[in-house]
């Protein structure tokens, strides 16, 4: 077998503290952040003169997890347009499965988080939505209805 799991979806930030609070506001627990650099970084990304700081935040099951990382330098390349469509190429959204979709996205929108479209029921399965949080990350977000 060639794959043993997926471990980590990495997010460039500029602002760590806002996207770890909305993170862990969704119900993610922060497992541990801290500066990263050296040689050996800058040989697996490709970038010379890598000195950044990552956080790395877990689903309660802990089989998911999200890494945050911040460049001190090199400074950051922001993407254009910076709050792109859905139909955008490339990674466009992170879905999680939550239980209560309502009270998810309550709690996001009073960390300044937006509904992309609306919050929609597919069939009797799942009600479904997409979120815009800090520095436009997208996040779909699934309730099972059955």
């Amino acid at each position: 077998m060639a794959i043993q799991r997926m471990d980590n979806v990495l997010i460039v930030v500029e602002d760590l503290d806002a996207v770890i609070a909305f993170f862990v506001e969704l119900g993610m627990e922060l497992e541990g952040r801290g500066p990263v650099e050296g040689r050996w970084v800058e040989r697996v990304i490709g970038v010379d003169d890598v000195r950044q700081e990552v956080a790395m935040l877990r689903t309660p099951d802990g089989q998911g997890k999200v890494e945050l990382a911040m460049f001190h330098t090199p400074t950051a390349i922001s993407p254009e347009p910076r709050d792109a469509p859905a139909n955008t190429l490339g990674i466009r959204r992170i879905m999680f499965a939550v239980d209560d979709i309502e009270d998810v996205v309550a709690r996001l929108r009073a960390r300044g988080a937006v509904l992309v479209g609306e919050l929609e029921r597919y069939e009797d399965i799942f009600r479904l939505c997409y979120v815009r949080g800090p520095e436009g990350i997208i996040v779909g977000l699934a309730e099972q209805l059955r």
